[in-house]
């Protein structure tokens, strides 16, 4: 399993206090890496890291973070999934500030999240480049390895007194720590106040998983209002093309599809819920059964709906559909279920198959062997032992190897 290593590194105030940490990730190469490096693959991990008790772990509860962005982080919708109470959006020096960006950029600071500027090195062209930018800005990292002295004070006269904080970079002795002090910096970080700690985190969830399950937790935790669902979904495109086409393929209303709103309130939440677990299943899950999977999901799901009396049809369809999650995802079914804090019935099927559920989930398990047995007795034939044999050892099937 893929595995990465974050560094964290205290940044200090004025006062000597812990402010917040610097976050740099290492994939398994111990290469430095950032969100942007593995946006399909390694990003899903650092996510994952991020966005649940390993953050905790790794910084407390209340400490902020500032994290490396660049251009392709911050166009590709991954930063969604942050917390903007906890976490500094970091942007690099040598990002490429295109209109796009720069909206982008925007867009995120009036969300509500804190921005930084990472290796400021105080000349003409620093300032010029992120001249657009300053009013949104909330910290400037300061590199004071690479700046010129005067170059550096120009830059501290500039904005000292505005609401920007500087951070001196580079404290690597107590002469450096006293020097930038008595010079006005508000914040420090440096080999002299804090050497990196690491910390391995195994990988999990994927990202696209983590915003399926937040949007899973809108709809437990708000069922009137749609507004807060329809900012969540507005920002993933993917997603939101993906709904409305499976709106339009689904619901046989002679209207046309105009707003997001439009399709959430004409879809209902128990519909939403629905397309949202098929959405789980079929486009996130790495299992290359996924598809099958999916199908069986759903005919299990749509078997108990049928079981059930009518009060609790669309209860029983998500329970059916929830409880083969284990089977699609690599993850703990109890954190699964923590996280999105279903309905006490689905959650006892799911966990403990236990309930007004269980005996419709015991059918539908049994028809299921019943028509897996028979498919497997057909083509018995056509199987090749030594695959068949590893199956059932790594399901912990015992084989008695004298009768073969």
């Amino acid at each position: 399993m893929n595995s990465i290593t974050i560094s964290k590194q205290k940044i200090f105030n004025n006062k000597n206090e812990v402010f917040a940490h610097e976050l740099v990730f290492k994939d398994s190469s111990d290469n430095t890496t950032g969100f942007s490096d593995t946006v399909k693959e390694t990003s899903q991990l650092i996510i994952s890291s991020v966005t649940s008790s390993e953050l905790d772990k790794l910084l407390g509860r209340n400490s902020l973070a500032f994290v490396n962005v660049d251009d392709k982080t911050l166009t590709k919708g991954i930063l969604d999934v942050l917390d903007k109470e906890r976490f500094i959006l970091n942007i690099l020096e040598d990002i490429n500030l295109t209109e796009e960006v720069i909206n982008k950029i925007i867009q995120y600071r009036k969300r509500g999240f804190r921005l930084s500027l990472e290796h400021f090195d105080s000349s003409a062209d620093m300032i010029k480049k992120f001249s657009r930018l300053f009013n949104y800005i909330d910290i400037i990292k300061m590199d004071t390895v690479l700046s010129l002295p005067q170059n550096l004070e120009k830059v501290m006269r500039k904005f000292k007194g505005t609401r920007i904080k500087l951070l001196a970079q580079h404290i690597e002795t107590r002469e450096d720590y006293k020097k930038y002090l008595d010079m006005g910096f508000d914040l420090f970080q440096g080999y002299y106040l804090d050497k990196p700690e690491t910390i391995e985190i195994i990988g999990g969830k994927e990202a696209a998983q983590f915003i399926i399950l937040q949007l899973l937790r809108i709809i437990k935790e708000d069922n009137t209002n749609n507004e807060k669902l329809e900012f969540f979904i507005k920002k993933q495109p993917d997603l939101s093309y993906k709904l409305i086409q499976f709106f339009n393929n689904s619901i046989k209303l002679n209207v046309k599809v105009e707003s997001l709103p439009q399709v959430l309130t004409l879809m209902g939440r128990d519909k939403l819920l629905r397309w949202l677990l098929v959405y789980l299943y079929a486009e996130v899950s790495k299992n290359p059964a996924s598809k099958t999977m999916l199908e069986l999901a759903i005919k299990r799901a749509e078997r108990m709906e049928a079981e059930a009396d009518p009060k609790n049809k669309d209860k029983a369809y998500l329970a059916g559909m929830f409880s083969m999650l284990s089977s699609i995802f690599e993850t703990d079914i109890k954190e699964l279920m923590h996280e999105v804090n279903m309905d006490n019935d689905i959650t006892s099927l799911v966990l403990e198959k236990k309930g007004i559920f269980a005996s419709s989930l015991m059918r539908a398990e049994q028809a299921e062997k019943d028509y897996l047995k028979k498919v497997m007795l057909a083509n018995f034939d056509k199987l090749y032992t030594p695959d068949l044999v590893s199956t059932l050892e790594y399901s912990g099937v015992e084989i008695d190897k004298d009768k073969i």
